[in-house]
């Protein structure tokens, strides 16, 4: 799978069934090319016009399954919330 395939998926935490949104960028472990994480940006802060309050980092661990159109991720929203 390319990771193009992977941005147009939709990523569903299946602790709270909320859409988390889709990935927009990948964080990986430059020494053993192993990919670390899922990157996908938050809700907007005023209707999405004024950018991002923060950024999901979804640990490659906590994504339970890849399908065709969605990706399954098992993590509390607390632990996978990075502020910028």
């Amino acid at each position: 799978m390319r990771f193009c395939e992977l941005k147009t998926k939709e990523v569903i935490n299946t602790c709270t069934c909320k859409s988390l949104g889709c990935p927009v960028d990948i964080e990986f472990d430059c020494k053993t090319g192993q990919i670390e994480a899922l990157i996908i940006p938050g809700p907007g802060k005023f209707c999405g016009l004024l950018g991002r309050e923060s950024t999901f980092i979804i640990p490659w661990n906590c994504i339970c399954q890849i399908g065709d159109d969605i990706i399954l991720v098992k993590i509390e929203e607390s632990k996978c919330t990075h502020k910028e």
